[in-house]
């Protein structure tokens, strides 16, 4: 057994670290980290907001079987989770954060009912987790801690709130706590704390908030990046022709909230000028790297305690941000920006180094590779494969050919978009196939969409009305069929009851046989 570090940066797009080329972010500390591993340059979460993203980690599963939809969403405690599998294998996973798992309710105190906490939220514990800090939305721990420094946090929150003048429109000013003050610098001291007492191989899951929002980051980060630096916005011409692709982007438009991102701000996303869309982005670099410095402060630890030979480091993130491009903030959709994610596994004892992956690998993924690097068996049902081999430097002849992700946008509570859609509950959903061609996205009750990413990377025309683009529609809505019918929940479908008892058929089993004429497997 060997130690196993799980890093997730919550809400953190795919382009913006040094090592992936960024222009102008810089994250030394990753590009370390990157050096010393394999980097994951087409690695994509399967679901979004933060519960849904989380579940997929988890559990290995797509969300059209963990059904974990949105932020509230139960998880099933019929499925297995990666932190479970851990348990049975000798560890005891820690948690430092947050794991946003809502509880199933069918058990557990009153049996769904009564006062259970527990089941008056979605920020929940990810069952087989042990608990070293729970650092929740309240972030009471964390504001206590601030107390204990001098820190005034009788606000509770609006500590976020800039040291001087409005929060809204968002100006890049520093908030009221120290860069030695942030939640990443937080837990990266509890988790050092903690690591000081271990003897026996660990698993730690160190979940830091940023750059979620609010977008707000102390000096010397809040002014490290001028917003009049960095790529154009990939968006429409204007709203009008934004809102005019699809009915979903055109309702979340209207609906995306700025108090979502900036603490003190209301109003939609929309008010803000692409002058303040670029200073939020600057800020949200900022926000980057203030994390890659506490990277860089748990990479030293590790070296300090004579841990790094011995430890699996993985890097990555639950889902990505918007960041003003189609106009929008915030994780939703078919956009790569919300699902395009990082992904760094530096293995101390791994054949390669320094190299970059260009297969498509998803969040799914995660979960069979720390358990066959913890060498623990692989539950039956799991439909992430392990990345192991890739860190060997070899790449499966089988490996899949696309990327795949869902999004779910109904709102239990207040039904909000089956007015606005006129459509049941499950019908509000969309899944997505991504080549690196074509991108075909299905709705449950829209239209869909088709985008050529050769001839228009940045999404902005919907071909799946052209005739010309017509065999190419039906090839990716096949593709996408088989995916689901090949990822249905499985968790009995290959046992058996025969006269000798329970059949298990072997999960590895690979078809060996030549396939049918003109039939070709979609991974």
């Amino acid at each position: 057994m060997t130690n196993i570090l799980l890093i997730t940066a919550d809400q953190w797009r795919g382009d913006s670290f040094g090592a992936a080329g960024h222009p102008v972010v810089r994250t030394p500390n990753i590009d370390r980290l990157a050096g010393e591993g394999v980097r994951f340059e087409n690695h994509f979460a399967q679901a979004a907001p933060c519960s849904p993203a989380r579940a997929c980690l988890y559990t290995g599963l797509y969300q059209m079987t963990n059904r974990v939809c949105r932020n509230g969403t139960p998880l099933d405690a019929r499925h297995d989770t990666l932190a479970l599998a851990l348990r049975r294998a000798g560890y005891d996973p820690t948690q430092f954060g947050y794991t946003d798992v809502a509880q199933d309710p069918r058990g557990g105190a009153g049996g769904g009912s009564g006062r259970d906490p527990r089941l008056a939220t979605y920020e929940g514990v990810l069952p087989g987790m042990s608990v070293r800090v729970l650092l929740p939305a309240h972030a009471r721990p964390w504001l206590s801690w601030l107390r204990a420094r001098g820190v005034d946090v009788s606000g509770g929150l609006d500590v976020h709130l800039p040291d001087t003048g409005p929060a809204d429109p968002p100006a890049g000013r520093p908030p009221r706590y120290s860069a030695d003050e942030t939640e990443t610098a937080f837990l990266t001291g509890e988790f050092l704390r903690w690591l000081s007492e271990q003897e026996d191989p660990w698993f730690a899951h160190l979940s830091f908030i940023r750059p979620h929002p609010p977008f707000v980051v102390p000096e010397p980060f809040a002014s490290m990046y001028s917003p009049d630096d960095g790529p154009d916005f990939v968006r429409a011409a204007d709203l009008d022709a934004e809102a005019a692709q699809h009915p979903f982007l055109a309702h979340a438009l209207k609906t995306v909230d700025k108090c979502h991102f900036v603490h003190g701000a209301s109003g939609p996303v929309t008010d803000w000028d692409e002058a303040t869309c670029r200073q939020i982005r600057a800020t949200y670099w900022g926000m980057i790297s203030e994390v890659d410095s506490q990277i860089g402060r748990l990479l030293d630890g590790l070296d300090a305690a004579g841990a790094t030979e011995d430890t699996l480091v993985v890097l990555t993130s639950d889902h990505g941000e918007m960041l003003g491009d189609r106009h929008l903030f915030g994780k939703l959709g078919w956009f790569d920006q919300a699902y395009r994610v990082p992904l760094i596994i530096r293995d101390p004892k791994a054949a390669k180094k320094g190299i970059a992956v260009s297969a498509f690998t998803e969040s799914i993924d995660l979960c069979p590779t720390l358990l066959e690097h913890a060498g623990a068996p692989l539950p039956t049902q799991i439909d992430g494969r392990s990345l192991m081999p890739f860190l060997r430097g070899e790449t499966p002849v089988d490996w899949r050919k696309h990327a795949h992700w869902e999004f779910d946008f109904r709102e239990v509570e207040t039904a909000e978009t089956e007015q606005a859609f006129g459509l049941p509950l499950d019908a509000l959903n969309l899944a997505v196939i991504r080549g690196e061609r074509y991108k075909y996205v299905h709705f449950g009750g829209l239209s869909p969409l088709l985008f050529d990413l050769a001839e228009d990377p940045g999404e902005l025309v919907n071909l799946a009305d052209d005739p010309g683009y017509r065999d190419v529609r039906l090839e990716m809505a096949e593709a996408l069929l088989q995916w689901r019918a090949r990822h249905l929940d499985r968790r009995l479908t290959g046992m058996a009851l025969t006269t000798d008892g329970p059949v298990e058929a072997a999960r590895a089993r690979r078809i060996t046989a030549a396939p049918e004429a003109g039939f070709e497997p979609i991974n």
